[in-house]
């Protein structure tokens, strides 16, 4: 489960950065670059809320646990 979540933070985190790239980059067409850039947030939208949704379910399985340290 640790493997799973560090490549999903991986993976969101080079969403963001590629949107950033797209959102940099000095390209003539406008339009282009929003579209890629709308794009790849919603990649990351995506991700977040698949991790999201699959750390629920590992709980839900009992794969793992809170451990209520305050």
């Amino acid at each position: 489960m640790k493997y799973l979540v560090f490549i999903a933070f991986v993976a969101i985190l080079g969403s963001l950065i590629a949107a950033l790239v797209f959102m940099m980059n000095g390209s003539s067409d406008e339009t282009t670059r929003s579209k890629r850039m709308a794009k790849s947030l919603a990649i990351r939208v995506g991700l977040s809320i698949m991790l999201f949704a699959s750390i629920l379910l590992a709980w839900k399985l009992g794969l793992i646990e809170p451990t209520g340290r305050p």
